[in-house]
């Protein structure tokens, strides 16, 4: 594992994003008083046009990269004619309404980031595969139905639950960001194909519906609410990478629910209260000695011996117990 998959925070672009420090959040409604129309016109559509590229058909050619980043657009509506385009950011605009991009049907990248959005909803976009829309005022997670998309980004808004979420409209999706969001549960993620999810800085106190996400490798949960660990699964045999960070985990037993995953190298604890405790490092390897790395540190071949004769011990001892019972018991 990388340094960057241990340390999910927001970069610290995304951090401005969200507001400097001190500075006065705004009324929604005052802000949609004092909108002024924008629309998406010819110039700059040339200003930021690029990628000149053979159409679908091979015998003409047409820009198909757009670039119109900052320039307070609310209206979209020029793009209906430009069916060529197939890579589009229109972040940090204040576009309210994408149903202008159902006629790009060649479209393949989308960024929409810093926006005014409500909802990610659009037209089926047959060959969209990477789709971002971070940072805008998302409520929900419904009317996603692209089937070749792989990657997208709903970071930053304010959903509170995962709906819609499934392989029947996402047959391809192996990648979720949804960090920096209101939920509470996880509960609404019908994804069998997802590797990656990122879902640090909600709201979360537990886990729901995991035992669906079976080819899941990667799992972000930093910074949520969560003291115990239930709700892993031992379908999830695929899981290699999980980040518990700034959580409220309590007790160094609750590590023993992690068991269920075969696949578990690299665990991060750390900001949580048990991770304060005298024996958390060696009491994270008893219990699961197929980890190769809490928080930013591997573990030492000693401390596999430490914990190997800690486990045995620990073993005898509970079979002692045991034959003494059945002992007593046919005494």
């Amino acid at each position: 594992m990388s340094d960057e998959e241990f340390d999910d925070d927001y970069s610290a672009n995304e951090q401005e994003k969200e507001g400097e420090e001190g500075e006065e959040e705004k009324d929604p409604a005052e802000e949609e008083e004092s909108l002024v129309p924008c629309l998406l016109t010819e110039e700059l559509m040339k200003e930021g046009l690029s990628l000149l590229c053979k159409t679908g058909n091979g015998l003409a050619h047409a820009y198909v990269k757009l670039e119109a980043k900052e320039k307070d657009l609310t209206d979209i509506s020029l793009l209906q004619n430009y069916i060529h385009l197939r890579y589009v950011d229109l972040s940090e605009n204040k576009l309210r309404d994408l149903s202008p991009l159902g006629s790009l049907i060649h479209l393949l990248w989308l960024k929409v980031d810093g926006n005014r959005l409500t909802s990610p909803h659009l037209p089926e976009l047959p060959y969209l595969q990477i789709a971002s829309f971070a940072f805008n005022r998302i409520r929900d997670t419904d009317g996603i139905t692209h089937p070749r998309l792989g990657s997208l980004s709903l970071k930053g808004n304010e959903i509170q639950v995962i709906s819609g979420l499934d392989l029947g409209k996402l047959t391809s999706l192996h990648t979720l960001e949804l960090r920096g969001n209101k939920l509470q549960t996880t509960a609404g993620l019908h994804l069998p194909k997802l590797r990656n999810l990122y879902l640090a800085q909600n709201f979360i106190t537990h886990l729901e519906g995991l035992e669906e996400l079976v080819q899941l490798t990667s799992l972000h949960l930093r910074d949520n609410k969560l003291e115990t660990l239930d709700g892993f699964s031992k379908s999830m045999k695929c899981l290699q990478y999980l980040n518990l960070r700034g959580n409220g985990i309590l007790n160094l037993q609750e590590m023993a629910k992690l068991q269920v995953l075969p696949m578990l190298r690299a665990l991060v604890l750390m900001d949580n209260p048990c991770s304060d405790e005298t024996e958390y490092r060696m009491e994270a390897l008893v219990l699961l000695p197929h980890l190769e790395r809490l928080d930013k540190d591997f573990f030492e071949e000693d401390e596999r011996a430490e914990a190997q004769e800690t486990r045995q011990r620990r073993q005898d001892e509970a079979q002692e117990v045991e034959e003494s019972a059945q002992g007593e018991v046919s005494e």
